[in-house]
């Protein structure tokens, strides 16, 4: 195979094709940091946090060092505990149900829907009956806005006013998305996003922040953010954590931040043209009606997986597996508890789930091999896969 074949598409996620959009502004950035020297919570944090409340219309928005502490300080935030039962969907990445533990909680895995990958209402449901049966007290849910879109938060905030449940927007893969007109940020009493550099805004490094419109909510995440500092004092009020955001991450995300609002809608132009050349022989990812996505992946569903990944892996076309297992296969989780149904739908989605390509930067010469790849090795089958193990 030659050289030029297997770099057809340079990489899953081409950041370097970002970086040449963005012209040395970084740099500028970062100098602009070494210069006053101010390397944790300097001026561009504050910036940061202004203009990402802005974005999104949230009222505050307090950055943190990475995607799983702004899980962790909304539960912190709360006071979040022993005896407290946290809902999370069990086809995700692990962070989701790690804070519930890591807080000291009980977290219950929920099945997700295999249209959209995100939570399923019924399940949820079902999986608060069970945590009452076990004498816990049904306390957050918190659903994942899968592959960049928000989850169906209009029949999640009914269960939870029903149960008495905060909710927690898992959006480390949907920020800059919306739902019925409102920006995800303003979707739950806290949202909790990432800026791991995959992500659609992604720094150079780790990163994340928590919105919120609750004034004493927000002073609270500012203070477990540092130590549990009080605002103008330097003793510790409450145990807290170190979980301050580097100004260099802020000014790296400062600068991409400009280029985010045309990447959002290059992302939904590339995930329509997917979608178009694949429809007849896998299953596409749908939109609810009412949401846009920032298309964090561009994840079918096949039968065929590994014919597949062979095939795009011959054809020099990277791909992922997000994810491999449902959460509850995991050993750390495998005694955590579930509905009595079960978590069918997790499971059979982490078999069948493989995600294409996906960023801005996208040619349509790129495209095309993957969609020509996809189909000549999935053309023969062409097998309905919504509904197969219904």
């Amino acid at each position: 195979m030659s050289k030029e074949r297997t770099q057809a598409i340079p990489a899953f996620i081409d950041l370097a094709a970002q970086q040449e959009h963005l012209g040395d502004t970084v740099e500028r950035a970062i100098s602009a940091v070494l210069k006053h020297g101010q390397f944790i919570l300097g001026p561009e944090v504050v910036e940061l946090e202004r203009q990402l409340a802005a974005f999104c219309g949230a009222r505050h928005c307090v950055s943190c060092a990475n995607g799983t502490d702004a899980l962790l300080l909304a539960l912190m935030a709360e006071g979040v505990g022993k005896g407290d039962a946290v809902f999370v969907p069990a086809f995700t990445f692990v962070a989701t149900v790690e804070v519930a533990v890591l807080a000291g909680a009980t977290p219950v895995f929920v099945d997700v829907r295999r249209d959209t990958f995100n939570l399923d209402v019924e399940s949820l449901e079902a999986a608060i009956g069970e945590a009452k049966r076990r004498g816990l007290k049904p306390r957050c849910v918190i659903p994942v806005d899968l592959y960049g879109q928000p989850a169906d938060y209009r029949a999640i905030r009914k269960i939870a006013e029903a149960h008495d449940l905060l909710v927690i927007a898992d959006a480390a893969q949907s920020f800059g998305a919306s739902l019925d007109g409102r920006k995800v940020g303003t979707l739950a009493a806290y949202t909790a996003t990432s800026f791991y550099p995959s992500k659609p805004l992604g720094g150079y490094g780790d990163g994340g922040a928590v919105f919120t419109d609750d004034d004493a909510r927000a002073a609270r995440l500012l203070s477990l953010r540092n130590h549990g500092k009080g605002p103008n004092r330097p003793e510790t009020e409450h145990v807290g954590l170190n979980s301050r955001l580097d100004s260099i991450q802020a000014a790296i995300l400062l600068e991409k931040l400009r280029l985010f609002p045309g990447e959002i809608v290059a992302r939904q132009e590339k995930a329509d043209r997917y979608s178009q050349g694949l429809a007849a022989v896998v299953e596409v990812p749908r939109l609810m009606a009412g949401a846009s996505s920032v298309w964090a992946q561009y994840t079918i569903i096949t039968e065929d997986r590994n014919a597949l990944a062979k095939a795009c892996r011959e054809a020099g076309v990277p791909t992922a597996i997000h994810y491999t297992s449902a959460l509850d296969r995991l050993p750390p989780y495998r005694q955590v508890l579930a509905p009595p149904a079960g978590l069918r739908q997790a499971e059979w989605l982490a078999e069948r789930v493989i995600s294409l390509p996906m960023h801005p930067y996208l040619t349509d010469a790129m495209q095309d091999l993957v969609v020509g790849t996809v189909q000549s090795a999935l053309s023969p089958r062409r097998v309905n896969t919504a509904h197969a193990a219904e």
